[in-house]
């Protein structure tokens, strides 16, 4: 995990106990404010438009939340703090206080002036251990939203607020618990297509998922069994297109060849190194 973050490019056994961050590492999670400590988002553009971001999102009449600070980006959107206007106590879930709003213009590579690739990905992959959970997903303006639960800090800010280091017994458990959610993934018929440690984030502190593994950002998943007949996908080779991060890259992926399940491990082991 050395070095500092690279952006991606395009060209359910039971968790394992991993540590819970505390001191600096809880300070650098995702986690959600307390009222009133982040001004509203609003009025902001999403990288690579010209849309402002909208001070408010409802979707089709659902629970309507103020957006709130910034989270991170992911390969074609990036992700705010949601509050819902009409506060509750609840943690998780589709009626959670806090939420992780997901926007993508429309205009964006993801969605080609139509729903977000992702967002079908997200529907194949709906119960899949270690997915996170999507509750509401709708177009406002030139975004389309979906809204997500909200998680903890990723396997990158643990690292660093730790001294880029971890300990073994840590980085075992993680092996664990990241092969489980592959497992579950490749099961599906999908490739993640970007394993990193930006891509795995830890449960939202405070809840009982707060110990679990999560693997987010499905932008760049593609199907390695053709979802009709069940077979591979047929192979092919161009090396003048690259998807994923070059550092966490497989060396297949850097020569441009058909995704498959062999990339994930493989981008999973450059993670555990």
């Amino acid at each position: 995990m050395k070095g500092e973050p690279e952006a991606a490019q395009e060209a359910a056994p039971g968790p394992a106990q991993l540590a819970v961050p505390t001191g600096a590492a809880a300070n650098a999670a995702v986690k959600a404010p307390t009222n009133g400590e982040n001004k509203p988002a609003g009025g902001k553009e999403e990288e690579g438009s010209t849309a402002p971001l909208p001070d408010r999102v409802c979707i089709s009449g659902l629970p309507e939340y103020y957006v709130e600070k910034k989270l991170g980006k992911g390969g074609f959107g990036q992700v705010y703090v949601g509050r819902r206007v009409n506060g509750t106590k609840q943690k998780d879930g589709p009626q959670a206080n806090y939420v992780a709003l997901k926007f993508e213009h429309r205009s964006s590579k993801g969605c080609n002036y139509g729903p977000p690739y992702e967002w079908s990905v997200y529907n194949s992959l709906g119960g899949v251990h270690g997915i996170p959970k999507v509750h509401y997903k709708g177009r406002q303006s030139d975004y389309y939203i979906m809204v997500m639960d909200m998680l903890g800090p990723s396997l990158w800010d643990v690292w660093n607020s730790q001294g880029q280091v971890m300990s073994q017994e840590m980085v075992s458990c993680i092996a664990v618990e990241a092969l489980s959610i592959l497992k579950e993934l490749h099961a599906k018929g999908y490739v993640h297509g970007d394993v990193k440690p930006e891509n795995f984030l830890l449960g939202q502190l405070g809840t009982a998922n707060e110990k679990r593994l999560y693997l987010c950002d499905l932008g760049l998943a593609t199907r390695w069994k053709d979802a009709v007949c069940g077979t591979h996908v047929e192979y092919d080779q161009r090396p003048d297109v690259f998807r994923g991060t070059v550092r966490y890259a497989s060396v297949h992926a850097h020569l441009g060849r058909t995704a498959s399940r062999r990339d994930d491990l493989e981008s999973l082991a450059y993670t555990l190194l």
